[in-house]
């Protein structure tokens, strides 16, 4: 239909009515200025949540009303169900719910998203009034949308009470929507329990419709294929796996009849995937039969390419197998019905085609293979050896379709791939070791994200999406659970097969066989210690032999290398065969990523035995930086990897070495800091000096190879005759650098990537870069006085980290200290809400002074009673680590009240001002997901002065409306009571 005029008026001027209700949702529909449909979507939530829309609402749902009209109307009446029943007096409880039936009945021929939301509005209503007020809601349900004929003499009769089919499906939609809408709902566990209860009692009456609809002649496909959506529905409420296997078994009747399919393999895995099914053994193995008995219907759409067939069937499969392995594994009398099962999930897994061109059902069998290792191994000894004995020779098949899977397509296929195809692949194949997490681990994520406030309105849905999503397994996951159940056998297979390949004249290999196993030697060594197995040494020697001309084979023969990076580093005298090839590959681009990885790699591992190969290294690097091989991210890895190197060298050559490493960069930076300021040449600047920041992270000539973090920051200065090579390389450099700052002071990025430069040298460094403090200080009070930003509070608090306990520094931090916090006091003077990283690090800066040197603030220049103020104004921010960091300040601060006279004054005077900051954050004006940042504050309040607390707690929470309208008197003395216990 053509959209109406605007009707005029701004909804924020009008009148609560329902016609400048609809004319507000005429405006957020068709007025195609955003702003004006922004301005009214306010005013229509802020209508739904006033008293007038019990109101409005129905006549809104009027039949001469537009769908969307009528949607926001149904949308409306549900809102005030779910979130304001409170409002409505008991008595008027059984008219809303007439009312609603009423409405249900007028729109059950549609349109469908206005019906949906009215059924849904009814469900609410049922979960507030069962089972008190409501004993028999599906009993009352199914009478009320019984077909029965029109009264002649009735001229209301609706068209649509003539239309049994149309109320069949109406009465689904209500039966479907009830569980959904419990499952979604917010309830106290008390209540959910007693709901709970309630509805699994409503399954008595539910289930004989179901069956009754399923198995009539008369129920068209449409019918069908809402009651398996209903069935899907009820099963979330642990309904008893028992009384529905008649419903489950037309359910695998239904996969035969194309329309239904979908539908009834999504029922079935969401009936057979309940964790409860497991107390219903007999149910479980009579589904066996039924399940096996889909074998055929598979194998045929696999033949066929059929892959939505094949999908669904492989998840029916998988979700038997999977979620009730050990169940399963322990019924001894059905092991090979069991073991039928695990083969028809091997096909799946092996299933014809590439992933994900011509299939995509593979994938979803992966993590079966982790489960039923997993539950095979946690068996005792003895039964353990039993179905060892019997899997075995399964997995062993697995590692064959496995391998096979992984194979690359031919170059022309591949070619042919999309690049989302090609990444598709990758990640079915492998991901970074980074992403790996234990199942624990993701568990506790998921549940961690699950309860966070931000995602407090996530669905069941969802969150299920995203364990699936931390949870998914690639094929190198799955090689890696094998070699659990297969051991030194697995590698030894792998060495065979790869021997064979390379050393036998008769067999002409191709690549794709070649890469295939080294990614398998690679998938196991990453995660698993190989360093006793006697088969790499062998796998040492046949890597030479490999012609890399192929790209993705030479990829793979980098990462494998790079894999056995710990073993090369206990058996250095293989480093002259293995070395050579990686460096031939850091001079390929297309190698870019897994050369340099696997250099990096060799060089943190292998560093003290690389000296007869530190000139070959050095070289082979310095070219490719030059020639600008690689991006700017695998060149700064690969300065990662030669900081490394350059640490195990003998000290008197490290500085030589430096130099010839670095003096093209500086030149480049040099010429640079002539030329004119332009985006190239700003990038080119923080490229190099990003260079510069990623070697002086890792070339650390102190640090022992297996030094542990925390025992580097407690190092003490070491007696040396002469400087660290890297701060003699950086006082060489300081002019250069001064310059650059200079010119583009200005732009935060370049002056970002220089503090960044000193940021990873101190942190490296620690106590060696001592010489640096006195003209780094210097300069840093420079360069934030006449532009202030917050990298350069970050390295004055690295350096206040390292030097405030220094006596021959400590005039310097002073120094630095009084000249960062006098020039950030005017910042906050003037107004900080536009700088809230200048006012994070500000706070983290005064946080670390507090609990490294608080007798700095002895100083008339630092005034404390300022930086009370900086904090609580950093409070008051919106953004989370602003707000964080603020709270680290005042628990340092709180924490040495007792020992510091000027800071005790100060909370005396200005202490009630941070209590009543705190108490209005929490009262509603900051995100909740900041509330533990501000009980923070109150508990260290509450624990250094906790009679001052008290106080201002009664000053404050006294005052009427404070801090937000609904919070009641009693609310406030009990709250005031628990925070001083």
């Amino acid at each position: 239909m053509e959209p109406p005029g605007n009707p005029g008026g701004t909804p924020v001027e009008l009148e609560l009515t329902v016609e400048n209700v609809e004319s507000a949702l005429y405006q957020l529909y068709f007025d195609p200025d955003m702003e004006h449909k922004n301005v009214a979507q306010k005013w229509l939530t802020q209508a739904q949540a006033s008293a007038q829309a019990w109101h409005f609402c129905w006549a809104l749902l009027s039949p001469d009303k537009i769908p969307e009209v009528q949607f926001f109307g149904a949308s409306t009446l549900h809102t005030k169900i779910s979130r304001h029943w409170s409002d409505l007096a008991a008595d008027q409880h059984e008219s809303l719910r007439t009312q609603l039936l009423s409405h249900i009945l007028q729109f059950s021929s549609g349109p469908k998203m206005v019906l949906t939301r009215l059924c849904v509005a009814l469900a609410s209503l049922a979960l507030n009034v069962i089972p008190q007020a409501w004993s028999q809601p599906v009993a009352d349900m199914v009478r009320a949308f019984q077909p029965h004929k029109p009264d002649p003499e009735d001229g209301s009769g609706a068209k649509a009470s003539q239309d049994p089919h149309a109320h069949c499906l109406t009465l689904l939609e209500l039966l479907t929507v009830l569980p959904e809408e419990f499952q979604s709902s917010r309830l106290a566990q008390a209540r959910r329990g007693q709901l709970r209860e309630a509805l699994a009692g409503e399954w008595a009456v539910v289930c004989p419709l179901l069956r009754q609809l399923m198995q009539s002649q008369d129920s068209s496909s449409q019918v069908k294929e809402k009651v398996l959506q209903c069935l899907s529905s009820w099963v979330a409420l642990d309904v008893p796996l028992g009384e529905i296997q008649e419903l489950l078994q037309d359910c695998f009747t239904a996969l035969s009849d194309p329309e239904l399919f979908d539908a009834a393999v999504e029922t079935i895995v969401n009936a057979i995937s309940q964790p409860d099914c497991q107390r219903y053994i007999n149910a479980l193995l009579s589904l066996m039969p039924l399940v096996l008995g889909l074998y055929d219907q598979l194998k045929t759409a696999a033949q066929d390419g059929d892959m939505e067939t094949s999908h669904g069937i492989c998840r029916i499969a998988v979700a038997l197998g999977e979620t009730h392995s050990r169940v399963l594994l322990e019924q001894v009398d059905h092991w090979q019905e069991y073991l039928a099962l695990v083969n028809m999930i091997l096909f799946c897994t092996g299933i014809p085609g590439h992933y994900p061109v011509n299939e995509t059902t593979s994938s979803l069998t992966l993590t079966f293979w982790y489960t039923l290792q997993d539950d095979i191994l946690s068996f005792e000894e003895e039964k353990q050896s039993v179905y060892l004995q019997v899997y075995r020779p399964v997995y062993f098949q697995l590692v064959d379709v496995l391998l096979h899977k992984s194979h690359y397509p031919s170059q022309e296929e591949y070619a042919s791939w999309s690049s989302d195809d090609k990444e598709q692949f990758r990640i079915y194949r492998w991901v970074w070791s980074y992403y790996s997490f234990s199942l624990i681990e993701i568990w506790r994520l998921t549940l961690i994200m699950y309860h966070t406030d931000n995602l407090s309105s996530m669905t069941n849905t969802n969150f299920t999406n995203m364990f699936s999503w931390l949870c998914r397994v690639d094929i190198s996951d799955t090689l890696m659970y094998v070699y659990e159940m297969l051991g030194a056998e697995l590698l030894s297979n792998l060495y065979e097969r790869l021997g064979r390949l390379l050393m036998d004249p008769q067999q002409s290999a191709v690549w794709q066989d070649t890469e295939a196993l080294l990614f398998g030697f690679q998938s196991i060594a990453e995660t698993i210690d190989v360093n006793y197995s006697d088969v790499i040494p062998g796998l040492i020697g046949l890597i030479p032999r490999i012609n890399i001309s192929n790209i993705l084979l030479a990829d793979t023969v980098m990462y494998t290398i790079g894999s056995l990076a710990e073993w090369l580093a206990d058996h250095p005298v293989m480093l002259g065969g293995i070395l050579p090839m990686v460096l031939q590959g850091l001079a390929k681009p297309e190698l870019s990523v897994s050369s340099v990885s696997t250099l990096k790699r060799i060089c943190r591992e292998c560093r003290y035995d690389l000296g007869p190969y530190a000139q070959e290294i050095l070289t082979v690097s310095q070219d490719v930086l030059v020639k600008e091989v690689h991006k700017s991210s695998q060149c700064m890895w690969l300065m990662q990897g030669l900081g490394f190197l350059l640490s195990a060298l003998p000290s008197e050559e490290i500085l030589g070495r430096l130099h010839s490493l670095i003096t093209p960069h500086i030149q480049q930076l040099d010429t640079l800091a002539q030329q004119e300021l332009n985006a190239t040449n700003k990038q080119s600047i923080i490229h190099i000096v990003g260079m510069l920041a990623s070697l002086f992270t890792t070339l650390d000539i102190n640090r022992q190879a297996d030094c542990l973090e925390g025992a580097a920051s407690s190092r003490l200065p070491a007696p040396q005759s002469t400087q660290n090579p890297v701060v003699v390389v950086l006082q060489q450099v300081f002019t250069l650098i001064q310059t650059i700052l200079s010119k583009w002071l200005h732009d935060s990025e370049v002056v970002e990537a220089v503090c960044g430069v000193f940021d990873k040298s101190v942190r490296t460094l620690l106590h060696d870069f001592g010489p640096m403090v006195p003209q780094l200080g210097e300069m840093l009070g420079e360069i934030y006085s006449a532009f202030p930003q917050a990298s350069a509070l970050d390295l004055a608090r690295q350096m206040v980290h390292i030097f405030a306990g220094e006596e021959h520094h400590i005039s310097h931090i002073r120094s630095l200290t009084e000249v960062l916090t006098s020039t950030t006091l005017t910042i906050f003077q003037q107004g900080p809400r536009d700088h809230p990283d200048i006012a994070e690090s500000f706070m983290d800066l005064h946080a670390q002074i507090l609990k490294r040197k608080p007798d700095l603030y002895l100083s008339e220049q630092l005034d404390v009673k300022a930086l009370f103020y900086c904090g609580i104004l950093s409070l008051k921010f919106p953004e989370t680590p602003t707000v964080k960091a603020a709270s680290q300040f005042f628990t340092e601060f709180l924490s040495r009240c007792k020992d510091m006279p000027s800071f005790g004054d100060v909370l005396q005077r200005d202490g009630k001002l941070l209590t009543e900051t705190v108490l209005q954050a929490v009262g509603g004006e900051s995100p909740s997901s900041l509330t533990e940042h501000f009980s923070e504050v109150l508990l260290n309040l509450s624990r250094h002065c906790p009679a001052l607390l008290s106080q201002w707690l009664k000053e404050t929470l006294q005052t009427p409306g404070f801090p937000c309208a609904q919070v009641t008197a009693e609310q406030k003395h009990t709250f005031s009571q628990q925070l001083l216990r």
